[in-house]
């Protein structure tokens, strides 16, 4: 392992990782023991003592900020400001959704409506691209949300059903769609054969396959998750996806008759940027995928230690872990996996650090296995394996599976 450590990574992170380092040290100088756990619980006790620390702003964590009283007034208001937020949110260490929330109701928001008050490409532009830096955390909170049945207290379950259907367009999701396709399809079908988002049928390091993928949910996805519904013999769902995503064109459609350059800033160019980002990142999330197991969890999707996977969009990198307990709290995945090591390293799972699923996907669709060598955390076997290993092992995950490899890995469905 080559790359850098990212100064920036959040304390959970690096604990993980220099937990991992240490692996990778003693067996290189021949002191593995098999089980791993050198070090094993003080870096447990490191990721117990940030447990029940809030989170407040995602650039910052909570030792870095000007709490203390002799900090002057900007710690007296953010003392408030805790205190408050934690009355509201769900967990308390979960103030930092709130503090989201507040900001896109206080920009998004004012400048969605002035665009159709008073419209300039300037404000446009500017606008488009507020969106667009603030699509990804956005995403991942709703994701928090969408998983677990929202993110704030009970007395303001009202605002956290609301908040969604008005920030949701505003971000390219068109309304509930993320969770009918999220949850209630992918997390069930797995990235599988019947996974409308599934990469095992293309051949995952070559551009047209990639553009293929992302052009067919573009253009599909709409008809193709209430078919999908329909089959699995689920109507109502079937019907909910179909209301949801046709609901959603109407209600753009309809702006865009009365003003379509406001629309086309506000809600049609993050809703296509938001379903290519979409595409782009799940592809880089289950782009290797082991040709012996694929069914397996720790072989069909990969961890990523790094920054704007975890420190951005709320642990997201922890991809394994999440599919592991896709109800887990966000917090709670680093010592999920410290936990879950031996598991991890006996699964043959695939740690990277410092990449994240943009560029993730970028360099598997440049060849560039080389570099994706560099940023694997090694364990297990896989930490005796040189760089070329590395990268011809990697290499052999992107391949397409053929419709009788499907019918063998998936279905047991055997060769005569």
């Amino acid at each position: 392992m080559n790359a850098p450590i990212h100064p920036f990574l959040l304390q959970s992170d690096l604990a993980v990782l220099q937990n991992l380092l240490q692996d990778i040290k003693a067996q290189t100088a021949s002191e593995w023991s098999g089980s791993g756990d050198h070090d094993h619980q003080s870096t447990l006790d490191k990721l117990g003592a940030l447990k029940n620390e809030p989170t407040i702003f995602c650039s910052y964590d909570l030792k870095d900020l000007p709490l203390s009283k002799d900090e002057g007034p900007l710690a007296f208001l953010l003392q408030r400001y805790i205190s408050w937020a934690q009355a509201i949110v769900r967990h308390p260490v979960d103030v930092v959704f709130l503090t989201h929330i507040l900001l896109y109701f206080s920009t998004s928001v004012p400048s969605a409506l002035y665009l159709y008050y008073h419209f300039s490409y300037v404000h446009g532009v500017c606008h488009w691209v507020m969106q667009l830096y603030y699509c990804g955390s956005f995403t991942l909170m709703l994701h928090n949300h969408i998983h677990n049945n929202g993110i704030l207290a009970k007395q303001y379950a009202w605002f956290d059903h609301a908040w969604p259907y008005v920030l949701e367009p505003l971000m390219g999701h068109t309304w509930d769609s993320y969770f009918y396709h999220h949850v209630k399809h992918h997390h069930v079908e797995g990235n599988g054969p019947d996974d409308l988002s599934s990469t095992i049928r293309y051949q995952r390091d070559e551009l047209l396959d990639f553009l293929c993928y992302v052009g067919r949910f573009l253009a599909f996805i709409w008809i193709e998750l209430p078919i999908y519904f329909w089959r699995k013999n689920k109507p109502g769902l079937a019907a909910k996806a179909a209301v949801s995503e046709l609901t959603s064109y109407g209600f753009i459609y309809f702006l865009a008759r009365i003003n379509f350059y406001p629309t086309l800033f506000v809600f049609i160019l993050p809703l296509i940027q938001m379903r290519i980002g979409l595409m782009v990142g799940n592809f880089g999330q289950h782009a290797l995928v082991d040709e012996i197991d694929p069914k397996s969890d720790f072989r069909s999707s990969i961890t990523l230690i790094d920054v704007p996977s975890n420190r951005y969009c709320f642990n997201d990198g922890w991809h394994t872990s999440h599919h592991l307990h896709p109800r887990r709290h966000w917090r709670d995945h680093p010592t999920a996996f410290l936990k879950a090591k031996r598991e991890y390293r006996e699964g043959r799972a695939l740690v990277f650090q410092n990449i994240d699923y943009l560029m993730m996907t970028y360099r598997i669709l440049k060849k560039d296995y080389l570099y994706l060598a560099d940023c694997i955390v090694p364990m297990g076997e896989q930490i005796g394996m040189s760089k070329q290993e590395l990268a011809d092992m990697l290499r052999t995950k992107t391949r397409r599976f053929s419709e009788e490899e499907i019918q063998e890995k998936f279905y047991k469905i055997g060769r005569n």
